[in-house]
């Protein structure tokens, strides 16, 4: 029976649950989440929780937030004056808006959370939701995909 190693395309169904039992990700009765295993665009833990899975195969896994989305950094946080938004956004509490950075290879917009309002200025939470929290999944190996056919013309 084939089972899933580094570099394979999978399609899970999964519940993901945080401690308290809050569901913040379910694919049950929708389309399974289909990704490479090793990728960079997934948590590590979840590319772990795979590894040696095989179709119809269930299992439980904790991921802390070392193997999810990382700890909770404070530099994230950031007091944002009121005047460097556009006048048509008033930021509200919950809201995510997106800071836009400059880096080496252009602008990058990072989503933030406003996690508090003043008079002047608003504190943006640019930490990922996740972060610092240990996570539970419940994952259901759907499929291992076939290796993408190649054909070779002369």
């Amino acid at each position: 029976m084939k089972k899933v190693k580094l570099g394979d395309t999978v399609s899970i169904h999964c519940t993901g649950r945080l401690e308290d039992g809050q569901i913040f990700e379910n694919t049950e009765g929708g389309e399974p989440f289909e990704f490479e295993v090793g990728s960079p665009e997934i948590i590590p833990g979840l590319s772990e929780a795979v590894l040696g899975m095989s179709e119809g195969e269930e299992k439980e896994v904790i991921l802390p937030p070392e193997k999810a989305y990382g700890p909770r950094d404070e530099r994230l946080i950031r007091e944002i004056p009121l005047n460097a938004l556009s006048e048509n956004i008033k930021p509200e509490l919950g809201m995510v808006l997106g800071l836009v950075v400059e880096t080496e290879s252009g602008q990058m917009q990072i989503p933030g959370q406003v996690i508090n309002v003043g008079e002047e200025s608003f504190t943006l939470d640019l930490n990922p939701p996740l972060a610092g929290k240990t996570l539970h999944f419940k994952i259901r190996l759907v499929k291992i995909h076939d290796e993408p056919s190649m054909i070779i013309q002369p």
